[in-house]
Parts: C-alpha cells; sequence; structure tokens
C-alpha cells in the first residue's frame, strides 16, 4: 500500500505541474488585465505619463515582460516557497487573504455536505426498497427537481419568499445592520442566520443526484445473488439490507464522498455571489473578473490539489470500505 500511495503522489506531483501550467497560460492569456486597467487609470492623470510607458513599467514589476514558461517558472519558483504573490484586488499577500475567507466557505461547505449525506443515503435506500411503489416516485422526482433547478433561480425564490414576502432573513451580506451592538452569541446567531438560505440552497441543488446515485447502486446490489441467498436463509429484511447490501452500496459511495473533498473548501460560487456572502468562491470570483492573476492562480492551484487529493482518498478508502479490495 505504501508503494502504491507514493506511486500515486508521484504521479498526482505531474499531473498538478502540467496542470498548473495550463492556468497559468489561460490567465495570461485572458483579454481583461489588471495591470492594463491600471496602467489607463494612471495614464488619464494630468501630468501623467503616456499609456504605454505605464503598461512597460507595470508589466516590469508584476513580472509579466517575460514569456509565459519563463514566467510559469518564475512563479512555480515562488508557490514552491509558499510565496504566492499579493492580490492585485485585494492588496495583500494572497495566503492572508486565502485564511480570511476559507473558513466561512467551509463550514458552509462541510454543513451542507452533512445534510447532505443524511437525507440522500437514507432516501435512496428507502427508494430502492420500495421500487416502483408511491414512496419511490415520490423521492425519484424530489431528486430530478432538484437535479433541475438552477441555482441562480431558486435562491431567488428563496430570497423572495423568505426575505422579502416573509422578511425572516436579510436579501444579502452575512451580517445585520445592528451586528455590532451585538453580544458575542448574538453576533454569532446574526451570522447563522445569514447562512441559512445560502446552505438550504446547496442542499437542495446537490442532494438530487446523490440521492439517484444511491438508489441505482442499490437496486444493483438488492439484485445479487448473495442477497436472494440470505433471504433464502431466513435472514429478516432489515438485516438482509442494513448489514449486507448497504455495505456493499458503499463502495462505489466512496466515490463521492472523496470527490467531494474540493467542493467543502472551494466555495459555492454562484451561492455565494448571489447572497454576498465574503466566502472563498465569492471573493475568488471578484478576483477573477479584474484580472488579478496572483489570487486566481493560487485558488486553481488550490483546487488541483484538492481534487487530486480526493482522488487519492478515495483509492484509499475501497480498501477499508471492502476488505476484497487490495492493492497486489
Amino acid at each position: 500500500m505504501r508503494k502504491y500511495i507514493g506511486k500515486r503522489i508521484a504521479i498526482s506531483v505531474m499531473i498538478l505541474f502540467c496542470t498548473t501550467l495550463i492556468i497559468y497560460a489561460l490567465l495570461r492569456c485572458l483579454p481583461a488585465s489588471y495591470v492594463e486597467n491600471m496602467a489607463m487609470q494612471l495614464a488619464s492623470k494630468p501630468g501623467a505619463k503616456p499609456y504605454e510607458e505605464w503598461l512597460l513599467q507595470l508589466n516590469a514589476s508584476y513580472g509579466l515582460d517575460k514569456g509565459i514558461v519563463p514566467g510559469f517558472f518564475t512563479w512555480l519558483a515562488g508557490a514552491v516557497q509558499g510565496n504566492f504573490g499579493d492580490s492585485w484586488k485585494y492588496t495583500v499577500p494572497v495566503l492572508e487573504k486565502f485564511n480570511e475567507v476559507i473558513w466561512l466557505s467551509f463550514a458552509m461547505g462541510a454543513i451542507a455536505f452533512v445534510l447532505e449525506l443524511i437525507i440522500a443515503i437514507p432516501l435512496g435506500v428507502i427508494a430502492a426498497t420500495k421500487q416502483y411503489s408511491k414512496t419511490d416516485y415520490a423521492i425519484s422526482a424530489g431528486a430530478l427537481v432538484g437535479i433541475s433547478l438552477p441555482t441562480f433561480f431558486f435562491a431567488t425564490i428563496l430570497k423572495l419568499i423568505f426575505s422579502v414576502k416573509l422578511g425572516w432573513f436579510d436579501l444579502y451580506g452575512l451580517v445585520g445592520r445592528n451586528y455590532a451592538q451585538l453580544d458575542a452569541m448574538g453576533q454569532f446567531l446574526d451570522k447563522a442566520n445569514h447562512l441559512v438560505l445560502p446552505i438550504i440552497t446547496i442542499v437542495i441543488v446537490s442532494v438530487g443526484s446523490l440521492m439517484r446515485y444511491t438508489r441505482t447502486n442499490m437496486l444493483e446490489v438488492l439484485n445479487a445473488d448473495y442477497i436472494r441467498t440470505a433471504r433464502a436463509k431466513g435472514l429478516s429484511e432489515k438485516k438482509v439490507i442494513y448489514q449486507h447490501a448497504f455495505r456493499n452500496t458503499l463502495i462505489p459511495l466512496v466515490t463521492i464522498v472523496g470527490g467531494s473533498l474540493p467542493s467543502l473548501f472551494s466555495g459555492a460560487l454562484i451561492t455565494e455571489t448571489l447572497f454576498s456572502i465574503p466566502g472563498i468562491g465569492y471573493t475568488s470570483y471578484q478576483a477573477m473578473i479584474i484580472g488579478d492573476i496572483p489570487f486566481s492562480m493560487f485558488y486553481m492551484t488550490f483546487l488541483a490539489i484538492l481534487t487530486l487529493s480526493g482522488n487519492l482518498l478515495s483509492d484509499i478508502l475501497y480498501g477499508v470500505v471492502d476488505p476484497r479490495v487490495r492493492i497486489a
């Protein structure tokens, strides 16, 4: 297993190198550029240097006067040492801004992910064990609705009902108008109140696919020969389903769990933007639209590392869930 993990890590490092090179090249080729916008602003001031001179000076100061490959290796040399530069938009070190916003997105993602598992897996199992019943049709219809709903549409409906009509929640932001006058517990509850609708949005638009995935895999297991044998031996239906069938259903579900690792940290970009929640998704979106290469480059690299780590975690968990799965 150690040899296998070491080999996978080495392959992941090679993939990460190629991925970051492609990301850097794409960011350098974007039509919008913070440097160009800044050069225009500086050149528009009375008595300022021409736009071309400002552009050359700023490109040199940010290392953009080099080619894509030399520029990438310059960035890579700093990244290996933990130096990702300063964000052009937020004017602070990239890691400082990242550490400021990541934990809010992680809290939202973790809560939504736990709720998704609690809702989707039991409902998927129930739908499979009651195939073609009214319960199965109702659960499947609900899952299809969740899969089909666009995030922006569902979030708008929630805001219309619970913010505009009922007035239970604020439309935007993380804190209310009276946040500064509240005590510590009041401030915590105020933030929690502002996160209710974003978390509901994430859960509803994500739970349907996992529910359908669980149902499909559970049906395959329930039709296996060893399940019929267990029933023929006189085992109770509860024991057949939850001790024999469900454990084998966990094997494909491990892929979903491992693949969900990036979503816990990457932030729900659309949801955070719609509700103006200052998490990593919203922050990265604001950085990308002005061409903030240092922050965008770090964020994309971070997602690539999480994706590769999630795939490796899934492979390792296979052996934990199913003792029959072993690495030769």
